[in-house]
């Protein structure tokens, strides 16, 4: 049995816990499924982070929250307020998505205050910042590596490549999302400087998925499908029989 893999599966999955129709019961149970599987953390939405970290207290699974999303629009003192709420709440990990209009108009130095001032605000609390591109929404590769540049200036811990609700309407009038594809984050992984991270995000369900975004460097995934990667892992790496049943495990995003 290979244990070790098995726990930097783990350690690689921020569970995901964010659907806006997710109830409180959901959310708990959510965390318990993290908790059953040492996954790295939660991301939770900003009310729940005190009950996360109540469930969650003594273990190794850390507790994080989303600030301004998904769509990022809220003023830079409102992020920054949400971001010291969210630590006073026990959050030690912040995922914060950026201006996604003042990224496509080009105003990098409003967007680099933005993500300095709140990196400033979560590294004064002892936390950490991944900050969210949301690339369905960046057309041009020149976008995501201006991003890239500016959160390896400022000093922030991660880059990641969507919220999971970044739906683009098409010319049919239908949406559509991509999340995390290959070619992003060969991307981000070129352009980010020394220190800082990726984390993949949307569109990654499967074991063959996060064993692709490790090989290629990615540090976090976040996923809903935390109990689906995990009892593959188990089954594949020898910590349970091939042909033993798969207990149930409700997914507590409902998808």
């Amino acid at each position: 049995m290979n244990q070790t893999l098995i726990r930097e599966i783990a350690k690689m999955i921020d569970h995901s816990l964010l659907h806006p129709t997710m109830t409180d019961t959901e959310l708990h149970a959510g965390c318990l499924l993290a908790l059953k599987y040492d996954v790295a953390s939660v991301c939770v939405k900003p009310y729940a982070v005190a009950m996360a970290q109540e469930l969650l207290a003594g273990s190794d699974v850390l507790v994080g929250t989303v600030i301004g999303f998904p769509a990022g629009n809220s003023a830079i003192s409102i992020k920054v307020a949400e971001t010291e709420q969210a630590c006073r709440d026990g959050a030690v990990e912040i995922d914060m998505v950026v201006n996604i209009g003042k990224v496509l108009g080009e105003n990098w130095s409003y967007v680099t205050d933005e993500i300095r001032a709140v990196n400033e605000a979560t590294v004064a609390h002892g936390a950490i910042l991944k900050v969210i591109f949301e690339n369905d929404y960046l057309p041009q590769d020149s976008y995501k590596i201006r991003l890239c540049e500016l959160c390896t200036e400022v000093g922030a811990a991660f880059v990641k490549t969507s919220t999971g609700y970044g739906f683009v309407k098409g010319a049919d009038g239908k949406y559509s999302y991509e999340g995390a594809t290959e070619h992003d984050l060969r991307l981000m992984l070129d352009h980010v400087g020394p220190g800082v991270r990726v984390k993949a995000a949307g569109g990654v369900r499967t074991l063959d998925g996060l064993l692709k975004v490790k090989e290629m460097g990615v540090s976090r995934l976040g996923a809903s499908a935390t109990a689906t990667i995990m009892e593959d892992a188990y089954r594949r790496f020898g910590a349970v029989a091939a042909d033993a049943p798969v207990i149930p495990v409700a997914d507590a995003n409902g998808y």
